[in-house]
């Protein structure tokens, strides 16, 4: 959208598209475009192009250079020929697909179309969008004032043609095949881009605009016979004419002007539309058009109703009427209900091969022609009326409105099913509306078990997965329902019924923006219009996953007259992943759902009382008043007495009296319920004398549970049996009959038999109801109740057939011969279905189905007579057939290894085979009927297929293809196909011959229906086989159950694989699978085809992952071009080295660590020759240098190597390194070292590792800008080659960086910001380095001379550093337009790093953490690829031999350096707390190494003396810092620098005064624990001898106490975090949401609305008070702190993106003062009053008790001749009752817990110093022991206050009773 206008430089306003099209296969025209520049610097127009061979392009009249390059029509890998290479080829095709997203086709503008602005509009957010009705913010406003310039149009012309297109369009054909097949081509949705298929454009669904459209086709498709006269032409032209029928309306049809054969159709869409929802087609249609509604409520005249028309192919017309004859009633509903349709007219064409169901464009919906039926149908009406009634409602939303994010497509989708059902409720009648909804929400609680993610992801960008937008699509229509009814439980609300007609109409007049609907506006909308906030419900339905389990049980109590209903609620979902964090936050599963329940009570005098149930805790017990005011409910009340008068009435046929009674069993009516002897007949049991007692003193008839269908949930309530039949009988609501049958059924018993009998009986309820009943006589067909249940189903059916002669004939030995069907009843017909299922699921206990249930079946199929019929038939016996089937198959499976048709057991009964073979034959002479006659879409034919797979499979018949492989060619109908594809995979389809038909048919067969449908078969089906046996395991799989005697455990290790590794691998080495020729031979041509379809395409790389092992790709070779360097210059002289007479050998750091990828191996390149003292100038850096330091090496590549290579081999160390070729001392250039390495590491270092790339970094006016460009990779390089003499050379070159960057970039930017971060960090480097150097310098007198070997650290690679900072001598120029263009995919060092070209090049910087150790010898360290001159060979062996050698002064400047540590060490820790901020001490921190690394330490010899090993932890250690062993004290307290080479982290403090190294510190690194232990008093020695003394002293909430906490809780360390107390936060929002300036703060910022298209490049983290606000209602916030870093994110955030002065800065400057002031006031800590008085209660009791004497009075060393005390106690750690009271009433301690702690600390204190045994020591147990029992109320009243913040506790009263 706006984003993509940006980056784009222009939007579409129209576009207008000319084709021919002559039904061959070919398409020619063109398209012309109207752009609307948003840049002056529009240079190149981008558009999507695939397929079209782009013929010319003119811009603006102008011929125009263009290049079309479609990324899918040259696919190819290295070796074609080698199915190996299938990764190489995924790899390419996921390239591909990313190439095509920028476009495909790329126009330059010619220099004669100027982009010049045509005027200025004060439109300041949107561009060339819908105006937005939602009031800008603030600081929105004031840009308004400036006006935005607008620019001229610019015209592009396009002319292309296609031919014989692989997506987009589909060309329907005649053939050999079919041959009567009618010609006709429309755009299919075959692929995601399938739009760009067929006509260039922007194929975006959020690029609207307007549409004019032309198109010629022949007049006629008939073919004429050239010699035929003219004037017979026309006649039969018109039989059939050619149709087009496109999105938008038709302006006129003309002839065509030059050639008359040809017609000319023009339509014209001037409502703004996406070309993914443009669609055409073109063929000899017959048009149908819908009459108007008379009687329609809008108009009844009928003129404003909208045209509609169907269309389909010759030959269906008689189909076309009857299966749209509703469509006008569904518009005239739409209309009504919703407001005006959005668009002139509506169309719906029928075509065939469509890959889905409907194509739903602007005007017109693609209908696949299976969807038609005639008048003789039955069971697709339902279908047929689901499908058109939704595809009407789409235009409303899904068409004319749209998500505005892909994770709306819940809602826009969800809207467009629901107003489809509230359709369909009128249609069908709510119980069939009802009913659904009641198995879609069984559906949805058996999917949302936990594998469902929430079905509205907002963090999600990409579209929702297709595995999941079946669920999304179920689930959303049914959270709208419920949304609805609670809506409309407000009282002054109707639902959605108010919410959904303000919606569209919004559409309509302007006020949604763009029409794009997003799911928080769907929802504020609702909140306006109910007034009811429905943030909560969205956070469980929408947000959330997952679906509650409720259990209710009820009971009387008739004391208090009340019904007690006990729920409980569990939430598997949650459960499901209850310990699998990760999995939570993706799945976001809901712990608990709250809301309201109705309940429905009917009493026993009839009458039904709603109560509503507040359902706020897991758990919860109800009292539910009972409205009957009598005491003892009594069966002969009047008004019980008169229902039952009206029921004998009611019996007696009075249909006022049923009425009266509102029932809806009829039964009384019944014969076989009256008559005796019909009872007899039917076996009708009754309720026992208990049983009618039981009832009779029933206080209610029974309980309906979330009556009022509020959730979706399942709901299991425990009621008794005869409540549930009364249930079934009494109550009218379809869904409460559904839950009474489906409890009824799990406690069958000849009563409820009975009842089920009745209800099939009773044709009062719902034919939906009768079949489930009939289902649910299953349950009661067993040998326990004498098969009853088999018995009533066959009674039931008798009603269908003719009447035995003997009418107490036995039912099970009868033979059932049908009447001649007659379905005008259509209940009957679906009750006589759902009779014929259940029969065949009556089984014996061993799993077989009794032989007469089989026999029956048999004579239904024989006897069938369908003649007198006005229905078809062929779906009754398609049920009879599947019936049959399930009936011949067992459904106990078979022992394991006896899957075979040879097993012994009931299948080998003659009675089985002989009714076998009746079943067979009787199934293929029905398929026989159906290939002479054939039936509506072959249904019989799939039915027999279905058949036979299905007894294939139980290993009743053979597997044998061949009888219906003729079925999978072409010339049969595609379900038809389809069923022979599925019977062909189950069998062993793998053979040579088979598998080259099936590869053939991916390839070139004409259906795509059926291309798709075989890949996936393909690929699942060998699962299939591997599961049922057909295929084995290797023997692997064998040998983990052999090798089980404990012998071969190295083999079980081995061989320990998943059942998918050893699948995967059976399937490999299987001869005929993975080693098939066919696959090898012909996969890889099939894939790399072009004309090959998308999904094809996929399926055939799935199958190559399964079958065959993949080729291991080599890494790609990237060639840098360098550019020549056109200035030399000469170098400056250098000044003589420092310390001439004693030089010190280098140090070879090797720099840092290279990439392994050959693409950035330039090394090379970079080779620089020791050079002697002549001169050299620096580099000249050329403004398009992309790599300044390559640049600048590349002059002396080509004599160094062998110069190189002789000189270190002579000389042995008395001529300088390289690096010191300028005169840099050794101590300097160690100091260099390892201050590059520490900034390269630094976490603000990514944007300046390598040099600025214009191209990549998007900062194409960088040289013109920045005139000496730097970075750390270039000084790296200057650093080795010897360009610095000194340390400050090597600094000013890094001011320089930092200035560059300071420069280019605007204040407040994020490169601005990470410059001035890095600065900040080399400042305090360099501070301490400098200090070091020169206190060395100052004592360097006595060194002894050491000549060092020429040793050239290879120079690392160029490194990502896109900022720069010129010298201060050198002033750069003023950029004229500062612009933010340094982001490497991303606002973010981290992300920067995984989104760009760069991560390659900035991973190696990285990684210097854990590289290797510091100065290993060069023998050691594995060479990386091409390097530099070696030095001096050394031996292979790993001889200790130094790469140092001493020369004296090393203990000089050891004892320096450590004394500069230690001053700084005590420096840092006095000013720690204070003086740092929280990111510069997060920056400080120390930075442990992996436990490899510190191995790999371990291992390679160090340039460190004495114990200096084990306290580095840093492998990029200071070389300066090496050279001096620390003193014992130092080495405690000094931890290793970090990578980033920062000052350790203040509480390492505690820790300088031990001198213990294993207790402080680890590796130098200083942990949390290890500071505790150090604290620790050393309290073993002096705990032997008792003192007089009672008291002593540890620090307070830090040291780890070993005696036992009172409250079970240790004490945390000083830098604990605040729990969160939402309260005061909430209270603080509230403050900020006052202030005048925060308005802008108070949602989300929308790129669009607030018109900053850029926001999300520059803010990775996102956030404002309303996200803060949910944040807190969500219980994310575990810590105040997290709740600050939120809220002071909001203000960085503003402060990073808007520059400074501007009003949102302003706003944000007076909005934080705000937020200082109450952030103070909330974080003082202290007790509440309540606490304290109870504590001051507390002190008062163990100031009077005789056990605290000892305690009362700090502890006096010299009175009481303990002078040693406060040294085993220190002094600060000591406490008294006294000392604890008086900090008590000053308000020092913030919680109870800190109270008792300082308690327990004077006890711990006392035992340590005096002992345990002692008699202080059992006196401070007997203290601790008494104020633990006085504190414990207070601690359990003061966690319920903080738990539920409701009222006020009152812990004094309780202290009062110790």
């Amino acid at each position: 959208m706006q984003r993509e206008h940006t980056r784009r430089g222009f939007t579409i306003s129209h576009q207008k598209v000319v084709l021919e099209i002559d039904f061959s296969g070919h398409i020619w025209g063109y398209t012309t475009i109207t752009l609307n520049p948003t840049s002056k610097d529009l240079k190149t127009v981008h558009l999507h192009a695939r397929q079209c061979v782009v013929h010319g392009v003119t811009v603006g009249s102008f011929p125009a250079d263009f290049v079309h390059h479609d990324p899918f029509a040259h696919l190819s890998v290295t070796n074609p020929q080698d199915v190996h290479n299938h990764p190489e080829l995924k790899r390419r095709v996921y390239s591909a697909l990313a190439e095509g997203d920028e476009g495909e086709l790329s126009i330059s503008i010619p220099k004669e179309v100027a982009v010049t602005p045509s005027g200025n509009r004060a439109q300041a957010g949107i561009v060339s969008e819908a105006a937005t009705p939602e009031p800008q913010t603030p600081g929105h406003l004031t840009q308004a004032a400036h006006p935005v310039t607008e620019y001229k149009q610019i015209e592009v012309t396009i002319t292309y043609s296609l031919r014989n297109p692989a997506d987009g369009v589909q060309f329907v054909l005649p053939s050999d095949a079919y041959p009567t097949r009618v010609p006709h081509v429309y755009t299919t949705p075959s692929s995601p881009d399938a739009a760009r298929c067929w006509v260039p454009c922007i194929d975006n669904l959020w690029e609207k605009c307007a549409w004019d459209f032309e198109f010629v086709v022949p007049r006629s498709l008939e073919q004429h016979d050239p010699a035929s006269d003219d004037e017979d032409e026309p006649e039969e032209g018109d039989e059939y004419p050619t149709v087009v029928i496109c999105s938008g309306e038709l302006v006129e049809q003309i002839a065509h002007p030059y050639n008359s054969s040809k017609t000319i159709f023009l339509f014209s869409q001037p409502v703004a539309t996406s070309v993914q929802h443009i669609a055409w087609a073109a063929g000899p249609f017959h048009v149908h058009t819908i009459p108007t509604d008379l009687s329609a409520v809008e108009d009844a005249s009928g003129t404003t109703q909208p045209l509609m028309n169907a269309f389909c192919l010759p030959g269906h017309e008689s189909y076309l009427t009857s299966t749209v004859s509703f469509m006008r009633s569904a518009m005239s509903f739409y209309v009504t209900e919703f407001g005006s349709y959005p668009f002139g007219s509506y169309k719906l064409v029928f075509v065939e091969e469509l890959p889905s169901q409907r194509f739903d464009a602007a005007t017109l919906s693609l209908v696949t022609v299976d969807m038609l039926h005639g008048d003789d149908a039955i069971d697709q009406v339902f279908e047929a009326r689901h499908s058109l009634g939704h595809a009407l409602a789409c235009q409303w939303i899904g068409v004319n409105i749209q998500q505005k994010m892909w994770s709306d497509t819940w809602l826009v989708n969800g809207l467009g099913l629901y107003i489809t059902g509230l359709f369909l409720r009128k249609m069908f009648g709510m119980n069939e509306y009802r009913y659904r909804l009641k198995k879609d929400m069984e559906r949805v609680i058996e999917l949302d078990n936990g594998s469902m993610p929430p079905i509205c992801q907002p963090q999600t960008l990409e579209p929702p997965d297709a595995a999941n937008l079946a669920f999304i699509n179920l689930k959303a229509p049914l959270v709208l329902h419920i949304l609805d009814r609670r809506l409309g439980k407000s009282g002054t609300s109707l639902g959605l019924s108010r919410v959904l007609p303000k919606l569209f109409l919004s559409a309509l007049t302007g006020d949604m923006p763009n029409n794009l609907l997003s799911t928080h506006s769907f929802l504020r909308m609702c909140r306006k219009v109910s007034g009811i906030d429905p943030r909560s419900f969205a956070e469980q339905w929408i947000y959330g996953s997952g679906c509650p389990t409720f259990g209710f049980s009820a009971s009387f109590n008739r004391k208090k007259m009340a019904v007690e209903i006990t729920m409980r609620q569990d939430a598997p979902a949650y459960k499901a992943h209850e310990n699998n964090e990760v999995v939570k936050l993706m799945m976001k599963p809901v712990p608990f759902f709250e809301g309201q329940m109705t309940i429905r009570i009917h009493e026993a005098d009839g009458t039904p009382y709603e109560h509503v149930l507040d359902i706020r805790s897991p758990f919860k017990r109800y009292e539910v008043p009972f409205n009957t005011k009598y005491k003892r409910v009594r069966r002969n009340t009047k008004r019980y007495l008169a229902r039952q008068a009206a029921a004998q009435a009611a019996a007696e046929g009075d249909a006022d009296a049923a009425a009266a009674m509102d029932m809806v069993d009829m039964g009384f009516g019944l014969e076989i319920w009256e008559n005796e002897q019909e009872r007899e007949n039917w076996k009708v049991a009754d309720w026992t004398e208990e049983d009618e007692q039981n009832m009779a003193g029933q206080t209610y008839e029974w309980i309906r549970i979330d009556a009022d269908f509020e959730w979706i949930a399942a709901i299991a309530f425990d009621q008794k049996d005869y409540m549930w039949v009364s249930q079934l009988q009494r109550d009218r609501d379809v869904v409460a009959q559904y839950e009474a049958i489906a409890v009824l059924s799990k406690t069958p018993n000849a009563i409820i038999s009975s009842t089920f009998t009745k209800t099939v009986l009773v044709s009062n309820y719902f034919y939906r109801i009768r079949c489930e009943a009939a289902g649910a006589l299953v349950t009661c067909a067993t040998q326990k109740l004498d098969w009853l249940g088999l018995f009533h189903l066959f009674k039931l059916f008798l009603r269908y057939c003719y009447d035995p002669e003997d009418p107490n004939a036995d039912l099970f030995n009868h033979t059932y011969v049908p009447r001649p069907n007659d379905f005008s009843d259509l209940a009957e017909y679906f009750v006589r279905k759902a009779i014929l299922r259940a029969i065949s699921r009556v089984r014996f206990e061993n799993g077989k189905t009794p032989p007469v249930i089989r026999q029956f079946l048999v004579d239904q199929l024989r006897y069938n007579d369908n003649t007198t019929n006005p229905y078809a038939d062929a779906l009754y016996i398609s049920t009879v057939i599947s019936s049959l089937a399930s009936a011949t198959v067992s459904t106990v499976p078979p022992e394991r290894g006896e899957f075979i048709p040879s097993e012994t057991g009931p299948v080998q009964d003659p009675q089985d085979a002989e009714l076998l073979k009746k079943a067979l034959a009787e199934v293929d002479r029905y398929r026989s009927m159906d290939r002479l006659i054939p039936t509506f879409h072959n249904v019989v034919t799939v039915a027999v297929i279905e058949f036979h797979m299905l007894l294939s499979l139980a290993s009743l018949i053979p597997h044998d293809p061949r009888p219906f492989f003729t079925l999978t060619r072409e010339g049969n109908y595609t379900q038809v196909r389809i069923a022979a594809f599925d019977y062909l995979f189950l069998g062993k389809w793998y053979v040579p011959k088979i598998m080259r038909y099936v590869l053939a048919v991916m390839a070139n067969d004409s259906s795509r229906i059926i291309r798709r449908h075989v890949a996936r078969n393909a690929c699942q089906s060998l699962a299939l086989l591997v599961t049922m046996g057909e295929m084995k395991t290797p023997k692997e799989a064998d040998s983990l159950l052999i090798e089980e005697d404990g012998n071969g455990g190295e083999k079980v290790k081995e061989h320990k694989k998943s059942e998918m590794d050893l699948m995967i691998k059976a399937l490999r080495k299987d001869r005929e699978v993975g080693k098939n020729e066919a696959i090898r031979e012909f996969l890889m041509p099939i894939a790399l085809a072009p004309e090959t379809d998308s999904e094809v395409r996929w399926c055939l790389l799935k199958l190559a992952d399964l079958l065959i092992r993949g080729a291991e790709e080599a890494p790609p070779k990237v060639t840098i071009h360098l550019p020549p360097t056109p200035v030399t210059e000469a170098a400056p002289p250098i000044p003589p080295v420092k310390l001439p007479n004693k030089p010190i050998r280098a140090i070879k750091t090797g720099g840092p660590p290279r990439s392994p990828l050959p693409p950035f191996t330039v090394p090379p390149k970079l080779k620089l020759v020791p050079t002697t003292p002549h001169s050299e100038a620096p580099p000249a850096r050329t403004p398009g240098a992309a790599t300044p330091s390559v640049t600048f090496e590349k002059r002396r590549e080509h004599p160094a190597p062998k110069a190189t290579a002789k000189a270190s081999e002579k000389k042995t160390g008395k001529a300088l390194p390289r690096a010191q070729a300028s005169g840099m001392s050794l101590n300097d250039l160690r100091a260099c070292r390892s201050a590059l390495k520490k900034v390269q590491t630094n976490k603000h270092a990514t944007l300046f590792l390598q040099p600025v790339d214009p191209v990549r970094d998007r900062a194409p006016n960088y040289f013109d800008i920045i005139k000496s460009p730097m970075d750390l990779s270039t000084m790296s390089a200057k650093l080795e080659s010897g360009q610095y003499k000194d340390r400050f050379a090597f600094e000013a070159d890094f001011r320089l960086m930092i200035n560059n960057a300071k420069t280019y970039n605007m204040p407040g930017s994020y490169a601005h910001n990470e410059a001035l971060a890095l600065e900040s960090f080399f400042d305090k480097l360099w501070v301490r380095i400098n200090k070091t150097l020169e206190a060395a310098s100052n004592k360097a007198a006595q060194e002894r001379p050491a000549p060092p070997p020429p040793a050239a650290a290879p120079p690392p690679p160029p490194v990502s550093a896109p900022t720069k900072r010129s010298p201060p001598e050198t002033p750069s120029a003023t950029p004229s337009k500062p612009v933010i263009k340094l982001k490497l995919g991303g606002g973010s060092a981290v992300n920067s790093a995984a989104s760009s070209p760069a991560p390659i090049v900035a991973k190696p910087a990285l990684k210097a953490k854990g590289r290797k150790p510091k100065e290993p010898k060069l023998s050691e360290v594995p060479p990386p690829a091409p390097a530099a001159p070696p030095a001096p060979a050394p031996a292979p062996a790993p001889s200790p031999v130094p790469a140092f050698e001493d020369d004296g002064s090393l203990d000089l400047l050891e004892e320096v350096i450590a004394i500069e540590r230690e001053k700084n060490q005590g420096r840092k820790q006095a000013s720690s707390s204070s003086s740092s901020t929280p990111r510069e001490r997060e920056r400080e921190k120390p930075v442990p190494q992996p436990p490899a690394d510190k191995g790999k330490e371990r291992a390679l010899p160090k340039l460190v003396i004495g114990k200096r090993k084990k306290e580095s932890a840093d492998p990029t250690e200071d070389e300066i810092l090496a050279l001096a062993t620390p003193a014992k004290k130092e080495r405690t307290s000094a931890p290793a620098p970090a990578p980033s080479a920062a000052a350790p982290a203040p509480p390492a403090t505690a820790a300088a005064k031990h001198s213990e190294p294993p207790a402080s510190s680890k590796n130098g690194v200083i942990g949390h624990k290890s500071r505790e232990k150090a604290v620790k008093p050393p309290a073993a020695e002096p705990a032997s001898t008792p003192r007089p003394s009672a008291k002593g002293k540890e620090k307070e909430k830090e040291v780890s106490r070993p005696a036992t906490p009172a409250n079970g809780k240790a004490k945390k360390a000083p830098t604990q975090a605040t729990p969160i107390n939402e309260k005061k936060c909430r209270e603080i929002l509230k403050v900020l949401s006052r202030v005048p300036e925060a308005p802008i703060f108070l949602r989300p910022v929308d790129p669009v609305l607030d018109g900053c298209p850029t926001y999300f490049d520059e803010i990775k983290e996102p956030m404002d008070f309303g996200t803060i606000g949910n944040k807190l209602n969500e219980g994310k916030y575990s810590t105040m702190e997290e709740f600050a870093r939120d809220v002071e994110l909001v203000f960085q955030n503003c402060r990073t993106f808007n520059p400074p002065t501007t009003y949102p800065v302003m706003c944000a400057d007076a909005v934080e003062r705000v937020w200082k002031k109450e952030w103070s006031k909330a974080m003082e800590k202290k007790l509440s009053y309540a606490e304290k008085r109870s504590l001051q209660g507390v002190m008062k009791t163990l100031l009077n008790d005789q056990l605290s004497w000892v305690f009362r009075e700090p502890v006096d060393p010299v009175a009481l001749g303990i002078p040693t005390y406060f040294d085993v106690i220190p002094k600060k750690d000591a406490r008294d009752l006294r000392t604890i009271h008086q900090k008590l009433n000053a308000d020092k301690y913030d919680s109870v817990e800190a109270f008792e702690a300082d308690l327990d600390l004077m006890i711990h204190n006392a035992i340590t110093f005096n002992g345990a045994d002692s008699e202080v020591g059992k006196l401070a147990v007997q203290l601790r022991n008494r104020y633990r029992e006085l504190l414990s109320p207070i601690r359990g009243t003061n966690g319920k206050r903080k738990g539920s913040e409701k009222g006020t506790p009152q812990p004094s009263k309780k202290v009062k009773l110790g």
